[in-house]
């Protein structure tokens, strides 16, 4: 017998310790949102390569750092492929799904983004600094980002080097597809997740624009994650479009209603967009 609504897996870690956010509480109330559209249930990244079958439709939600569970995410991507699942976020996006490699592409591209590189042979490219940021390849969450005095015993193995900026505020602007729902910001450099709600400027949102409209997913949430430099301009510092948290606390309910009817009204584009799973 055929389902009346679609049927939809969300991939969520509820008990993720990620400092300054609550992974659990966002999830748990977008999850109930969602189940005014669809049929919904949840698991861990660790169960969702084995449990895709009967779902119309997948979402990864805040799954926790990839770094974590690589062997489980590389095991739900091969099965995503193999049965050609409904996944949002696709998997085509070119920012963090793919690694941080963009950041470099972008800057030799002559993007606004801190400068990055990620062979030695490089390091003459990059301006002046007090101090250097090493960042995994596949890192999140600032696991594994060191900072260094001295590059003289830099070694690169699937790693990024940067100049530590000096900033102003960071900022965070959130997209369905390729439409933008809301901003948010940390006043205080030194608390990046106490955010509060953040109303930007047409260049802002050019700014923030350019990159969406640089990656290639029309469906799904992403999120531009910017710094303000002291000259008063932005630089790219992320784009999170794999598991990108929301701070759907930080913003009203206004906010929160009008992001929950453009997720739906893009999980719907998906349903329609791509074929039906194999079946397997």
């Amino acid at each position: 017998m055929q389902r009346a609504r679609p049927a939809l897996l969300l991939v969520t870690d509820l008990r993720y310790p990620a400092h300054g956010r609550r992974y659990g509480d966002e999830d748990g109330w977008l999850s109930g949102e969602l189940r005014e559209h669809f049929d919904v249930a949840s698991c861990s990244p660790l169960d969702a390569a084995a449990l895709l079958g009967p779902f119309d439709l997948v979402l990864v939600r805040n799954s926790g750092p990839v770094i974590h569970h690589r062997k489980a995410h590389d095991a739900l991507r091969a099965e995503v492929a193999r049965r050609a699942t409904r996944l949002v976020n696709p998997l085509i996006g070119r920012g963090d799904m793919q690694g941080k490699g963009y950041l470099v592409e972008l800057w030799a591209a002559g993007e606004p983004v801190i400068p990055t590189v990620d062979r030695r042979e490089d390091l003459g490219l990059l301006p002046d600094a007090d101090q250097w940021v090493v960042k995994p390849v596949l890192g999140a969450d600032s696991i594994g980002l060191q900072l260094l005095a001295s590059l003289d015993d830099i070694e690169f193995e699937d790693t990024l080097l940067q100049p530590r900026v000096d900033i102003v505020h960071e900022i965070s602007f959130v997209f369905v597809g390729r439409r933008f729902l809301y901003a948010v910001y940390a006043p205080d450099r030194n608390r990046r997740w106490e955010l509060v709600p953040y109303a930007p400027t047409d260049d802002d949102l050019a700014f923030a624009q350019r990159f969406v409209d640089w990656n290639s997913l029309e469906v799904g949430v992403q999120r531009v994650d910017a710094c303000r430099t002291r000259d008063g301009g932005l630089l790219l510092v992320e784009l999170e479009d794999l598991n990108p948290y929301l701070s759907l606390d930080r913003v009203d309910a206004a906010t929160r209603s009008a992001f929950t009817a453009a997720l739906v009204a893009s999980l719907r584009e998906a349903l329609d967009r791509f074929p039906p799973p194999h079946a397997v």
